[in-house]
């Protein structure tokens, strides 16, 4: 495929060097000047999008997305599919979604799961919304790019469960730090307690796979100091799309309110938004009750 690939930043870079790596033709601009392996650098989006089968975006926010789609979309070819790989609010999709329709272009919403590490993988998971006609043209991509793509319904859906992921993803990384927080203050060994947890109720993602504390469990960004991995100034970006979702959903979510606002105090008021998510253990065990 000729295939278009705008937002070449730590997680677009990767993925349009591995289009190029398994024999696609790719093209592609950042405003930062950034290139990727394999892929011809173009001087703006708008000629990037010329004669393309599909045009990739990989970008920081919704507004951002739409003004792109803005310039993008009267130069793409119809029946050309815009796949927007970002990670942005549900409206903001559903309204470029909308602006393709009308150009008789394809539009799907695929945020990914997966980090820095699936994305040079290629082992990316895509939480994809939009027609079964644009997914099927862009499935090969998401094979090359990814080990799973799960369609969710209309366009939008994707970010819908992008934002429920990582809403639930927040939450627990917040619980298991504090959990060993507390652990520390009654003198139960860190070792100990993931040598429990892990294999009991409390087990999960956050625990058995990414544990916040280091030398216990497999290796995580904790072992590296907290070097991301996730850093926690994305998890705070997600965390607010959820709220703001569950805002326009009148979707009553009391947990995911406090851990986004634990993690605006560690990004904000903190100085902590560079660190791993997974920092929010150190932050917590220095911390009393009161």
């Amino acid at each position: 495929m000729k295939i278009g690939f705008i937002g070449l930043g730590n997680m677009g870079a990767p993925m349009a060097a591995n289009l190029a790596k398994a024999g696609h033709e790719v093209a592609g601009f950042d405003v930062a000047g950034t290139t990727a392996e394999g892929v011809t650098s173009v001087g703006s989006a708008a000629e990037v999008a010329q004669g393309k089968d599909v045009v990739i975006t990989m970008l920081p926010n919704g507004d951002i997305l739409r003004a792109v789609a803005s310039d993008i979309i009267p130069e793409m070819d119809k029946g050309a599919v815009l796949l927007d790989c970002s990670t942005v609010d549900v409206a903001s999709a559903r309204a470029v979604a909308g602006l393709c329709e009308q150009a008789e272009l394809g539009f799907l919403d695929a945020p990914v799961s997966g980090g820095i590490g699936g994305a040079a993988g290629g082992t990316l998971t895509f939480m994809v919304g939009g027609t079964q006609a644009a997914l099927d043209k862009a499935m090969p991509l998401f094979d090359i790019m990814g080990q799973k793509a799960v369609h969710c319904g209309d366009a939008g859906n994707g970010q819908a469960a992008k934002i429920c992921n990582n809403m639930i993803l927040g939450v627990t990384m917040v619980a298991t730090c504090e959990a060993f927080a507390l652990a520390d203050k009654l003198g139960l060994s860190r070792e100990a307690m993931f040598d429990v947890v892990s294999t009991s109720s409390g087990y999960s993602w956050t625990m058995n796979a990414y544990c916040p504390a280091p030398g216990v469990g497999p290796q995580s960004p904790a072992d590296n100091d907290y070097q991301p991995g996730f850093a926690a100034a994305l998890m705070l970006k997600d965390m607010r799309l959820s709220q703001q979702a569950a805002e326009a959903a009148d979707a009553d979510t009391p947990m995911g309110k406090v851990a986004c606002e634990e993690y605006r105090t560690f990004v904000e008021d903190e100085d902590g938004g560079a660190r791993d998510f997974s920092a929010m253990l150190p932050r917590l065990a220095a911390k009393s009750r009161t």
